[in-house]
C-alpha cells in the first residue's frame, strides 16, 4: 500500500476504514473473491454518487495542499 496506513488509505479513496479493512484481511487470506457476495449491486445513481464524493475528497485535498503553501 505504499507505506500509507488502512486509515490513511481509505480517507483517501473515500472509503470506509472497516470495509477496506475487511478487504485487506480477505485479500491477505486469498478469500478476496467473496467479499460482498451477499450484496446488492449499486445502482447507477449510487455509483455517481461515490464518483462525486471521492471527487470532491480529492479536489479538498489539493484545496487544502495549496493553502498550506
Amino acid at each position: 500500500m505504499d507505506g500509507l496506513t488502512i486509515s490513511e488509505a481509505a480517507k483517501r479513496l473515500s472509503l470506509p476504514v472497516g470495509a477496506l479493512k475487511n478487504w485487506v484481511y480477505a485479500a491477505c487470506r486469498g478469500k478476496l473473491g467473496d467479499v460482498d457476495k451477499n450484496q446488492k449491486p449499486l445502482t447507477e445513481l449510487e455509483m455517481e454518487l461515490a464518483r462525486v464524493n471521492r471527487e470532491l475528497a480529492e479536489v479538498k485535498m489539493e484545496r487544502d495542499l495549496l493553502r498550506k503553501c
